[in-house]
């Protein structure tokens, strides 16, 4: 890993990186999706909950956890993009 980040350093003192205005614009729309990969990743935790609950009322047995699992996935994914994009910039 430090080998990559060695390359990447020396290219980019090179002068072969992004303007600084693209950089600063990029970061601002990495910032705006990372607020709404959040609020997506709550909402679908909220909707995923409210249906678990509304099925123990009800007295339905489905099973739940594939859905659970699969937006905590998402939320992962969508948490780990952000840190990966800004280390390769």
């Amino acid at each position: 890993m430090s080998t990559l980040y060695a390359m990447t350093t020396a290219t980019l003192a090179e002068g072969d990186g992004p303007p600084a205005g693209v950089a600063t614009q990029l970061n601002y729309v990495l910032n705006i999706i990372a607020w709404l990969v959040t609020a997506a990743g709550v909402a679908g935790l909220m909707i995923v909950g409210s249906r678990m609950a509304f099925a123990v009322k009800t007295g339905d047995g489905d099973e739940h956890l594939s859905q659970f699992l699969t937006v905590m996935g998402a939320c992962v994914i969508g948490a780990t993009a952000g840190p990966i994009v800004g280390f390769l910039l």
